[in-house]
């Protein structure tokens, strides 16, 4: 896997410093069931790097001192990690809200029959990945046999209550198949509610679309392919200074399978730690006590993936959600 970092190091990106920390997302590892072209963390069934016990206990104990609202869980397919419902569970007990990164193939997989419901019981929002309602795309992008299985795992989700309880909320990502920008999300939006509807009494709450970031397995695609350039000059003609005031990082902050912090799971791909101290990486469990806020944020050239057109972030659109 090619490294992008020499490459989008030296792409100037407007300076960002962090405001209030709210949210903590933990990447519990990149074993996943899929290998998908767009990945950013390069998530495969190969991959072996997984989140222990102590870094678990690291993570509840940094949402409870910290009193953060939000824990983001991502993957590779993060429910495979032995650690996930005891991470889902404990911060449910602090009143945290917890949302799951999930692939939707995940819930036909050995050992995953009761997923759909112990995500019901514990409230956890869903955000699954479905970068199409047509079969065709989604099998380019995820490999064959992909969008039956996510098709069954979004009615599995709806049996259960997900997108028609209120309690439930079940929300998609898409992503677009190659080197451009995403559509306009709610005009998107509307397609996938009405296509999935009549096509399969699919319900859901909302879509997210999302720009694919130029690292890891995507990165090196464009690069092999001749296209890593023009791509980056699409994001930066697309960039928008209005944009800044909304992305993830400013109110989040990432930590890997091993506890380090990031400003975001981008930065955590290319290697790029929280900015702290001598520049090294720093743990999770140092910084219990420390305030990030107002603390800079480290940026390079792929951080015109949620600045380009409409803005992405772990919430979708920015653009339209400030409207």
């Amino acid at each position: 896997m090619r490294d992008m970092l020499p490459l989008l190091d030296r792409i100037p990106f407007p300076a960002l410093n962090r405001a209030r920390l709210d949210t903590l997302q933990v990447n519990v590892g990149y074993r996943c069931n899929q290998t998908c072209l767009h990945c950013h963390v390069n998530a495969g069934p190969n991959r072996t790097e997984e989140l222990t016990g102590d870094v678990a206990d690291a993570v509840l104990a940094f949402v409870e001192r910290r009193h953060i609202s939000t824990l983001d869980i991502t993957g590779g397919a993060p429910e495979l990690n032995a650690h996930f419902r005891r991470m889902v569970t404990g911060a449910r007990a602090l009143g945290v809200k917890v949302m799951d990164r999930c692939n939707l193939t995940i819930l036909e997989q050995p050992g995953q029959d009761d997923l759909a419901q112990f995500l019901a019981a514990n409230r956890v929002e869903v955000v699954a990945s479905m970068p199409c309602y047509l079969e065709d795309n989604v099998e380019r992008q995820r490999g064959k046999g992909v969008f039956d299985s996510s098709i069954r795992g979004l009615q599995t989700l709806n049996a259960v209550g997900y997108g028609r309880d209120p309690a439930l909320t079940l929300n998609l990502v898409y992503n677009p198949q190659g080197p451009s920008l995403p559509p306009p999300q709610a005009a998107l939006e509307a397609d996938y509610k009405r296509v999935l509807g009549e096509s399969f009494g699919i319900v859901f709450n909302d879509l997210f679309v999302l720009a694919n970031m130029p690292i890891q397995r995507f990165g090196s695609t464009l690069v092999t392919r001749g296209e890593f350039e023009p791509y980056i000059d699409l994001l930066q003609h697309a960039h928008l200074d209005a944009n800044l005031g909304g992305v993830m990082c400013r109110n989040l902050i990432s930590v890997d399978w091993r506890g380090y912090v990031y400003d975001c799971d981008f930065n955590q791909m290319l290697g790029l730690p929280l900015p702290h101290g001598a520049g090294g990486p720093v743990h999770l469990s140092d910084l219990m006590d420390e305030d990030l806020d107002g603390n800079p944020i480290r940026v390079a050239g792929h951080c015109f993936g949620c600045t380009a057109g409409q803005g992405s972030s772990c919430g979708g659109a920015l653009k339209e959600a400030a409207e």
